[in-house]
């Protein structure tokens, strides 16, 4: 059953002119009879063949067990991240496995944001250094007693996280948000502004560039956008779940440390995962769509939360008594 599954997702891979035994020969590197044979299921695939050819097609081994137990689920998991090459080595990482499903026509993501989505805080600006500095102060170790100006991130691990930001630019997104999203961000700014690990007049940067990032979106909002819906839930709690549409399939992403995810194309948990995403789009108010008054609303109080920690900073600058 898993020989023909297997041998039924290759097809879907190759040409429809190509020759499957030919195809499956060359990736295992042994001769056309054996391939046959193979193919026919007349001799059956090794375990370490099987894994040769899902990575020679690109094919996730969960794909192989959907026709047997739904209760079990084969997942990938992201790499552990202890110093800076790690985290260099996670953005690439991620990097080459969305991009060519994100660059498949007719793509779509959908975002259920607990915290403003990575793709937005990994540019060259000052609040994706703060986010970089924030992941590495988590992370490793060695960052325990650097302070945020001290900081200096290597080229290569700016230009692999501003790529892993471009791509979510070229798909069709589709997020939900509460007003809390934006929380975890603003605790960071003023958790390590008050442990002395940033300066002052770097917090209030911050916050304008937070501010910034929060403009856009509303004018992407304004503009109702086709390539982008931003859907305000006030009752559900998001969870950060990422589901990917794609003309062969879903993808679904479970985060389940700081940055580290879980990722299957099991079609069965995909399809659990999108019922649960579209109750929450039920539940929702579509912002682009939606009246004047209520954009202004969701907006509003997110600028008020930064504009209130922005007047904290700023008290605690005049009552420097030093």
């Amino acid at each position: 059953m898993y020989q023909t599954q297997l041998l039924s997702l290759i097809r879907k891979k190759i040409a429809d002119d190509a020759s499957l035994i030919e195809a499956i020969a060359g990736a295992l590197d042994i001769s056309y009879d054996a391939a046959h044979r193979r193919s026919s299921l007349k001799s059956k695939f090794s375990l370490e063949e099987s894994v040769l050819l899902a990575r020679h097609f690109d094919i996730s081994l969960d794909r192989l067990f959907e026709v047997t137990d739904t209760r079990y689920v084969a997942v990938e998991k992201t790499k552990p991240i202890n110093n800076e090459q790690e985290l260099e080595e996670y953005f690439i990482n991620s990097c080459q496995s969305l991009e060519p499903i994100l660059k498949k026509e007719g793509c779509s993501v959908l975002y259920s944001a607990k915290d403003i989505p990575l793709f937005y805080t990994v540019n060259n600006d000052l609040l994706g250094k703060f986010k970089l500095y924030v992941w590495l102060k988590l992370l490793s170790p060695g960052f325990s007693r650097k302070g945020f100006e001290e900081f200096k991130p290597g080229k290569a691990l700016t230009e692999a996280a501003m790529k892993l930001g471009e791509l979510y630019k070229k798909v069709a997104i589709t997020e939900i948000w509460d007003i809390t999203t934006v929380n975890s961000t603003l605790k960071q700014i003023h958790f390590y502004h008050a442990a002395g690990q940033i300066s002052t007049e770097n917090a209030l940067a911050l916050c304008k560039s937070l501010k910034k990032l929060i403009r856009e979106m509303e004018n992407k909002v304004n503009a109702n956008r086709e390539d982008y819906q931003l859907y305000y839930n006030e009752l559900l709690l998001m969870n950060n779940n990422v589901l990917v549409n794609h003309p062969y399939g879903q993808l679904l992403f479970i985060p389940f440390s700081i940055l580290s995810y879980y990722s299957t194309s099991d079609s069965h948990t995909c399809r659990q995962a999108e019922g649960s995403l579209k109750k929450q789009l039920q539940q929702s108010k579509l912002l682009n769509t939606s009246g004047e008054k209520e954009r202004n609303y969701f907006f509003n109080k997110i600028y008020t939360k930064i504009d209130a920690l922005h007047q904290l900073l700023e008290a605690s600058l005049l009552l420097d008594f030093e």
